[in-house]
């Protein structure tokens, strides 16, 4: 089994316990302030969503790229807030599922669709979407540079990128793992094509993400669901102080 497979097999089982997990939603709704029957499942919380809708600019009936999208709850809000048409993107055949069912609740069904596809293979052609939002999911790209490539192949020319995710607050920080160490949008960003490059440290964001993890553990320890939250917010408040939350955005010249 390939890395990639395995991956796909370990976030299907994820998003599996999730939907079975009321109590594991209601943590992270009543902490972020997000509406629980969207099923997120990012730790953005929900005034993040309207800055991701103001940068990204879409125009009415343009075409919007959740990559990454998990659950789908962040891109089919901005697609509603904007009129824009959406395309949720996700490894995960298991969120996909669950993306559709949840937009269909909240979408017209011309309005929305929802495919298997990475953040560096989307099989999606050159300039392609008017705007592309990845929220806490583009340090999976390996290297995220790859990533960040991919997507400015995407967008048409003005098109806007909108990034949500976390980076090291020190270079030399051994708790902050590979992965993390690697993400530098203010470097990448221009690497990949784009300009208008702005990347922001969003400590209010930060703070709602500290109050999930505390949340979580104070919780009952009541199915896999909660219990996966709560091994995460440990691991997380451990190291709490290395990394800094960033939102950045872009636009493809």
């Amino acid at each position: 089994m390939t890395a990639a497979a395995r991956d796909a097999a370990y976030f299907d089982q994820w998003y599996a316990d999730m939907a079975a997990s009321p109590a594991r939603d209601a943590i992270v709704a009543r902490t972020l302030g997000l509406p629980p029957e969207l099923g997120f499942a990012s730790a953005l919380p929900w005034e993040g969503v309207a800055d991701i809708t103001a940068a990204l600019r879409l125009p009415s009936g343009g075409l919007l790229l959740d990559i990454g999208c998990g659950r789908g709850g962040y891109g089919i809000e901005v697609a509603l807030r904007t009129g824009a048409r959406l395309i949720g993107m996700d490894f995960s055949a298991v969120a996909l599922d669950h993306a559709s069912s949840i937009s269909a609740r909240r979408l017209p069904p011309d309005r929305a669709e929802f495919r298997l596809g990475t953040l560096t293979a989307t099989a999606l052609p050159d300039g392609a979407v008017d705007g592309l939002m990845c929220v806490d999911a583009v340090q999976f790209a390996e290297p995220p540079l790859a990533g960040l490539r991919e997507f400015h192949r995407l967008l048409r020319p003005g098109g806007r990128v909108a990034l949500t995710s976390w980076e090291a607050a020190s270079a030399a920080d051994p708790r902050v793992s590979a992965r993390i160490h690697a993400m530098n949008l203010r470097r990448d960003l221009p690497a990949a094509g784009f300009v208008d490059v702005e990347v922001h440290e969003m400590p209010l964001w930060r703070a709602a993400e500290r109050s999930l993890w505390e949340a979580a553990l104070a919780a009952p320890e009541t199915d896999p669901a909660v219990r996966s939250l709560q091994t995460e917010g440990r691991r997380t408040l451990e190291s709490f102080d290395a990394l800094r939350r960033v939102f950045a955005t872009a636009t493809a010249p």
